[in-house]
Formats: structure tokens, sequence, C-alpha cells
């Protein structure tokens, strides 16, 4: 549960800045003062552009915030008169200087030599959440790792035309998550990559199952020692990621495909589907010291692989 009880009169902006604190909203504010004045010396002068406050830098998140609650087919349709408009906030801040934070809204300063690391624009967002997640809640042992589903992004619709919308490629990134199973909270995040010529593009990891691995291996990096349970999909669950991280006091449940799971080290004798009919509930168990590689029926064949729980113990 939360590592702090919370006055009842606390806002949703108490909240928010457990994990974003205001050392690093002033940052934002800096940042994109600075942006806005340099482009400007580079671009010409904005006569509209007036120096961005700490207030309105929180209004500004809000506005982002508040589009994955009350979803609409653009940001800027908060301001509009139709089914999306939203006026109860509307009149925190115009539109058009909403428009104008967004154009010059910066995290970190441009460094030539932080270019290779691709996220660096947001790292700093990233690492004081991370922070806030790590000191403001003490998850339950049974954790989950998974790729949460991720909306279109109403910024970017807000930003281009009719025709690059039909052109536009998938989402460039993915976004997996460590999350506490009892109470939904999120432990760790990882954002990856899908492109890039990068240590963590897909040029490095052609393999589906390896590049799986490494996503578990950063999300539980901060779990060694602490008993914790963890279940994984098909495309993480493999013997030698659970007995690696098995030597870490880290236990694992997890649903085995053939087709999505790296199967190296399990007996085929288990992977392979039965030729004689199958009644439903029907099981078959190999065991190897603490692993579990349990196969049942049930209108077809599904696997499972564990080191936290014993297949023939009750309770």
């Amino acid at each position: 549960g939360p590592t702090r009880k919370m006055p009842l009169t606390a806002s949703a902006m108490d909240f928010f800045q457990l994990f974003v604190p205001d050392n690093v909203l002033k940052n934002m504010v800096v940042q994109t003062n600075m942006y806005a004045k340099k482009y400007q010396e580079r671009f010409g002068s904005d006569d509209a552009w007036i120096d961005v406050t700490l207030t309105e830098i929180k209004a500004f998140l809000g506005y982002m915030i508040s589009t994955s609650i009350h979803h609409c087919e653009s940001v800027l349709s908060i301001w509009s008169s139709g089914f999306y408009s939203n006026k109860s906030i509307a009149l925190i801040m115009t539109q058009s200087r909403f428009e104008k934070i967004l154009k010059y809204f910066h995290i970190v300063a441009f460094r030539s030599s932080q270019t290779m690391h691709s996220l660096y624009k947001i790292q700093p967002f990233l690492d004081s959440l991370q922070n806030g997640f790590d000191s403001a809640f003490r998850p339950s042992q049974a954790q989950v790792l998974h790729e949460p589903l991720i909306d279109e992004d109403p910024v970017f619709i807000a930003t281009c035309t009719e025709r690059e919308l039909r052109k536009r490629k998938k989402r460039k990134f993915s976004l997996w998550v460590r999350q506490c199973s009892s109470t939904g909270f999120i432990c760790q995040i990882y954002v990856h990559l899908k492109e890039g010529s990068g240590a963590d593009g897909l040029d490095a990891l052609k393999n589906k199952p390896q590049l799986h691995s490494m996503v578990a291996k950063s999300l539980c990096q901060n779990a060694s020692g602490k008993n914790y349970i963890i279940f994984t999909g098909p495309s993480i669950t493999s013997l030698n990621l659970f007995e690696e991280f098995e030597k870490q006091e880290i236990y694992c449940c997890g649903l085995l495909s053939t087709r999505k799971s790296d199967c190296t080290g399990l007996p085929p004798s288990m992977l392979n589907n039965s030729a004689a009919p199958q009644s439903r509930g029907q099981y078959r168990i190999r065991m190897k010291g603490n692993m579990s590689l349990i196969c049942w029926y049930n209108k077809g064949h599904f696997r499972f692989l564990t080191n936290a729980y014993s297949p023939v113990q009750q309770g």
C-alpha cells in the first residue's frame, strides 16, 4: 500500500506531485523558455510568445493528462463547441496559449553527446516518475509484467494534417510495466523504441524472445532479493529467464506458447500435442528442482511454467 497518508484535503495536483515534484516542473519552465528564446533567435521573433510560468506548465500538463480520462479526437477539442468540448477546464488557459506552449515545450536542453540515447529528451521526466513509484508505494508479492494498451496520441492528431494522418506509421515505441496485481499500481516502467540502430533499437535485437527477455530484466532490476512472484505472458516466459531470476530470489509463473515463447531447454514431449483425443481437464506435469512445466487440456492445450508454486502440493 501507500508509504504515506495524504490528508483528506489533498488535491489531484498533490498526488501528481508525489511523482513529479516542483523541481522537475520548474526545470520544464526553464527549458521551455530557453528553447523558445533560441528558436526565435534562429527563425525570427514571435510577438505572441510570453515566457511560460510554473502555474501554466501545471495547467498544460493537466490538459495532456485529461485526454486519457476525457477521450476526444484531439486535445484541441477541449476548446471546441462540439461533442468533445470540456468547458470545465477550457477556461483555465486559452487554446492559442496552449498551442504556443506546445510549440516550445521542452524537458531537457539539447546536447549532441546525448543523442545516442534516443529517450534523452524525456528521460528526466521518466526518472522522476520512477523515483515516485519507488518511494510512494509498497507493492504486493504478486506482480505482473505486461505491455498496456496505449490510445492514439491526441497531441499528434492535433498537430498533423489529414494527409499525414492517413500516411502515418504505427507507433514507434512500446511501453512495458511491472505492476502490482493486487492494486494495479505501476512499480516500474520501461519504454522500448521499436526502430533505430542504437543499443535500444530492434537492429540490435532481431529475435523477439531475446528482446522480451531484455525488457523483463530491465523491469525487474530493482526486484532482486525481495521474493516477488512475477507473472508473465507467453512472449516473456522462458526457462533460461526464470532460472536467472530464481538466482536473484525472484520467482515466476508464466503461460507458455510453442509459437511465442523461447522453449529452449524444455522437454519436447511436453511441447508436442498428443495425437490421441484429450479429455477436458486432462493434464501432464514434468518437474526439475523447483521448476514445473504443466500441460493441460481445455478445448485446447495450455502450458504453464513456474518455479513459484508446486503442482503437487496443496495451498
